[in-house]
């Protein structure tokens, strides 16, 4: 099994959305099931359908949470290295624009680039590890390819 690389705040995050599902949704469909099977025939019952499709949904995703949760590495966010890898912060500025970027790379469990999280399995994350402050990275993305000067790693 491969690892799923978490910030510490990131697997409580994980852990606390699987505790809901285990504990609270569980139980609210189950009650749902068992309103919904009162009395009528479970064949055409459309609100049964409904709560069993959710059900099968939600042991899905308690499923995938505890995947997730028992290949966890959990990843520090600094590092004294100056190196890039998984938990640092990265600075960068791509070549022709005067706007300087940041980012910290985390695993692709708990990237959200719209928060500066980008995945280390996304190409400019993949590009970034294991370079070092001033180097020039050449990121090959969907729409071309691009190069970005790494200005600070933390």
């Amino acid at each position: 099994m491969n690892n799923t690389f978490l910030t510490k705040e990131g697997f409580e995050k994980l852990q606390q959305e699987l505790d809901f599902l285990k504990k609270d949704k569980r139980h609210e469909i189950a009650a749902r099931l068992r309103e919904a099977s009162d009395g009528e025939d479970l064949i055409e019952n459309a609100e049964y359908e409904a709560a069993k499709n959710e059900q099968a949904f939600l042991e899905g995703r308690i499923k995938e949470l505890e995947i997730l949760l028992a290949t966890a590495k959990i990843i520090s966010e600094n590092n004294s290295g100056g190196l890039v890898q998984v938990g640092s912060k990265v600075s960068i500025q791509e070549e022709g624009y005067d706007q300087k970027e940041s980012f910290v790379i985390v695993g692709a469990a708990e990237a959200q680039p719209s928060e500066g999280k980008i995945s280390n399995e996304s190409p400019l994350g993949q590009a970034l590890l294991g370079k070092k402050i001033n180097d020039v990275v050449s990121v090959s993305a969907p729409d071309g390819e691009f190069h970005v000067k790494i200005l600070k790693v933390s």
